[in-house]
């Protein structure tokens, strides 16, 4: 057994178990990757892929299993080599971060723009996605973090700590009536039909819940993952707009009203998420600071120590989360 065959068979089970796309990420041969995945599978004597001709179908039960496990080796192995790139060179590197719109467009920007200036050779990848998708890819290795506020709860693989905590507002088009009422109520809002965040993006469930607490069903006539897309939607009169406080920016949305909905629901919490055993080299920790800098390099080694989602819990109960 070879490390390179089980790095062929994790990339072509993550390239839709096309061989073709695989062998071009990997600037290699189609045939080659075929054949050190069938010498694989009989050294193994079992399959890894079930096949309809030359084409993969599918990863079998005992696919699964072995790809879980080549999964953990390759991110050993990787762990290895970070390792080794920390004691050679410690300012060079590579930061996978995954993240939804809302963190990239209007969290993020500040602290990458520092980030950047203080590592030029350390190279940043983002990746945007929904935030189920965001937790699979730290929870797999695609990525080093993901930020996100949704999700992550549901991946026991994963250490997750509080960022930040942040409300909604409510964006309408200048002299909408909703302007003229002095303490908004949820019956205020229930009133109109409402564009807002697709389930399970940017705290959408703390909205949801507020809502059914209060035994009313808000006509929302659209959704989107982007919070520019909402106000776009709010722009043409499709309904009122309910994002995240951060995403409305007085100098770009000066033809809108943004109204203060704290009082309305709970605050939402975004957390930065890693895999349990990820070697974090100094930039890392840096980069975690300057997102949070609560959480400075020793109470993320402490959070490192802690076994469950309970022991985390009372980690952070002491330290204060930031409001923004």
């Amino acid at each position: 057994m070879k490390l390179q065959q089980l790095r062929y068979i994790w990339e072509v089970a993550h390239h839709d178990l096309n061989v073709s796309a695989t062998a071009q990420s990997l600037y290699t041969s189609q045939p080659g990757i075929s054949k050190q995945i069938r010498l694989l599978e009989d050294e193994l004597g079992v399959e890894v892929f079930s096949r309809s001709g030359k084409h993969l179908t599918r990863i079998t039960p005992a696919g699964e299993a072995i790809l879980k496990k080549a999964g953990e080796i390759l991110r050993k192995v990787e762990s290895i080599k970070q390792v080794a790139q920390e004691f050679s060179n410690e300012r060079k590197g590579t930061l996978t971060i995954a993240t939804t719109h809302t963190q990239a467009r209007y969290a993020l920007p500040p602290v990458i723009g520092q980030f950047i200036k203080k590592y030029p050779e350390v190279a940043l990848h983002m990746h945007q996605g929904t935030p189920m998708q965001i937790s699979e890819m730290a929870a797999d290795g695609t990525v080093d973090f993901a930020i996100a506020t949704e999700a992550m709860e549901l991946f026991s693989d994963l250490i997750m700590m509080p960022c930040y905590r942040w409300n909604r507002c409510i964006v309408v088009p200048k002299n909408h009536p909703l302007t003229q009422i002095q303490h908004l109520t949820l019956e205020d809002i229930a009133k109109y039909p409402i564009v807002t965040y697709v389930f399970g993006f940017t705290g959408r469930s703390k909205l949801d819940e507020a809502f059914i607490s209060r035994g009313l069903a808000p006509r929302v006539v659209f959704t989107a993952a982007d919070a520019d897309v909402i106000k776009t939607y709010v722009r043409l009169g499709l309904g009122i707009g309910i994002i995240a406080q951060m995403a409305y920016d007085p100098a770009v949305d000066a033809d809108l009203v943004s109204l203060s909905a704290s009082h309305l629901f709970e605050p939402s919490t975004t957390k930065i998420g890693f895999r349990r055993g990820t070697f974090l080299r100094g930039f890392m920790f840096d980069f975690i600071e300057k997102f949070a800098p609560h959480l400075t390099k020793d109470v993320v080694n402490e959070a490192f120590n802690r076994h469950s989602r309970m022991e985390l819990d009372e980690l952070f109960k002491d330290i204060k989360i930031p409001t923004l």
